[in-house]
């Protein structure tokens, strides 16, 4: 389920802020980056099963490997995790409503906080 109009899309910003943004709203990149891009995770263990939203972002300058890229971010996702095919996005996916209102508060406050060091789409 990929979240629609959360206006994150297209934020640009340095690899440094972004990181610190994301990892203080819990997104974390574990290993989830490579040198033009970077994925960064909340993991969710629920009675109904593991999901994950993610914030996937590319480099549009720099490189990601030594810190030094500007990144933008493109449209965030959540999925359900199936072992051992991984995570999926289908649309056909149910998702639990309260965990669909937690991850968009979630990317709201991503947002807010791009916003105070006056970073907007």
């Amino acid at each position: 389920m990929y979240f629609e109009n959360k206006t994150l899309e297209n934020i640009t910003a340095g690899q440094e802020l972004l990181v610190s943004v994301m990892e203080k709203n819990g997104l974390e990149c574990h290993g989830g980056w490579d040198y033009d891009r970077m994925t960064f995770d909340k993991r969710f263990d629920l009675r109904e099963g593991r999901y994950y939203l993610r914030v996937f972002c590319s480099a549009i300058s720099g490189d990601v490997g030594n810190r030094s890229a500007v990144l933008k971010i493109n449209k965030p996702a959540l999925g359900k995790y199936y072992y051992p095919h991984g995570v999926e996005y289908d649309e056909d996916e149910v998702f639990p409503v309260h965990l669909v209102k937690e991850c968009e508060e979630i990317l709201e406050n991503v947002k807010k906080d791009f916003a105070a060091f006056g970073i907007e789409a």
